[in-house]
Parts: C-alpha cells; structure tokens; sequence
C-alpha cells in the first residue's frame, strides 16, 4: 500500500508562491495517474490538479495559469508549484492516486499540508 507524505506548506501572502512536495513510498509509483487537492475551510475537500503517467495534466479553472503540477518518479514525487497566490486558495492541500478521466481518488490520504494565504 502507498504511504503519501506532503509537505511545503506555509502561511503566504496574497502575490506569494509555494511549492509542495508529496512523497510516495511503499508501491511502484510509475503507472497512475497523481492528483492534488484541497480541503477550503468548513468545505469538502476538491480537486486541483492532475498529472498522468506520462506528464499530461489537467487543472481546475481557478488555478489555471497559475498553479503548475509535475512528477518526477524516480523520486516517487509529485509537485505542486503555486504562484499568485490568493485567499481563496487556503485549505489543506492533500495528494492522492486517482482516475485521470475523472479525477477520482482512490488511495489512501496522507496528513495534508496547510497552505494559508493571507490578504
């Protein structure tokens, strides 16, 4: 089973930019397509972002342009470099395995990274 650990989270304002990190350690990481989401404040977790296999990837309309996912798996990482950050992109930022059709997870949840951008 794959154990995910994220990490690179911070408070930032407003303009900023981070980059989060998640680890996968325990399975072969090469095939599936990777995710990023996120849980806002008091609101169901979301997605963000995907990757597959092969690089291609997709994002959600608020953070086209200026969020950015990559994988490099011989590192078994996924990363999420996030610039312009805005308030509204708060919340506990989580990957996971996933269907590339739909976005669907379907591993287990690391503990997340708090991202908190302030105004």
């Amino acid at each position: 089973q794959v154990q995910l650990v994220e990490s690179g989270g911070g408070l930032m304002q407003a303009g900023g930019s981070l980059r989060l990190s998640c680890v996968a350690s325990g399975s072969t990481f090469n095939g599936p397509a990777m995710g990023w989401y996120r849980q806002p404040p008091g609101k169901q977790r979301e997605l963000v972002a995907i990757i597959g296999g092969g690089g291609t990837t997709k994002y959600v309309d608020s953070v086209k342009g200026r969020f950015t996912i990559s994988r490099d798996n011989a590192k078994n990482t996924v990363y999420l470099q996030m610039n312009s950050l805005r308030p509204e992109d708060t919340g506990l930022y989580y990957c996971n395995k996933c269907m590339w059709t739909t976005g669907t997870p379907f591993g287990s949840w690391g503990q997340g990274t708090q991202v908190t951008v302030s105004s």
